[in-house]
């Protein structure tokens, strides 16, 4: 995987999830971004799905916007992100996933240029690093606290690695 740059995955990775206890009820088949390399384990990332902004009500927008507007000191200020990829975009940071290449299905491809898209936009890239970061170190210190599971996750691939 090449950092910044977005993916799909298989299925297989959710199915993962939930059989180490974590919950994915996402069905739609969104694409991840991959945030960072894990520097506890080669081979293994951390990345966020993506959806679309404009695909949501007002409703949804205004939770989105109370969750942004929270202080800094508090985690939950850290589960969203709204920036541009190919559109504006939601970065679901709270919903991050270890993942490795095997459970990649294929490239994100650039409406303009038909390669993988990768976010340039270094200031956007600084506060999704900046939150996920934030997320796990929360995540270390109260392990599986997120209903994926993400400890049990990265547990499961660093076996699969090794």
């Amino acid at each position: 995987m090449i950092k910044n740059s977005m993916y799909f995955a298989k299925r297989e990775i959710y199915d993962l999830i939930r059989s180490l206890g974590g919950q994915w009820n996402d069905s739609k088949k969104r694409p991840i971004v991959c945030i960072f390399e894990s520097n506890e384990h080669k081979g293994l990332y951390y990345a966020v799905p993506v959806g679309n902004y404009e695909h949501r009500d007002n409703k949804a927008k205004e939770r989105i916007q109370r969750y942004l507007d929270l202080p800094e000191d508090r985690i939950e200020s850290c589960f969203y992100h709204v920036g541009n990829t190919t559109v504006k975009s939601i970065f679901f940071l709270s919903d991050v996933i270890p993942i490795i290449d095997k459970y990649i299905d294929r490239e994100y491809k650039n409406y303009y240029s038909n390669k993988i898209h990768e976010i340039k936009n270094k200031e956007l890239i600084a506060e999704l690093e900046r939150k996920l970061k934030r997320i796990l170190a929360w995540e270390k210190g109260k392990p599986n606290y997120f209903r994926q599971h993400i400890t049990d996750t990265k547990n499961e691939l660093i076996k699969e690695l090794d």
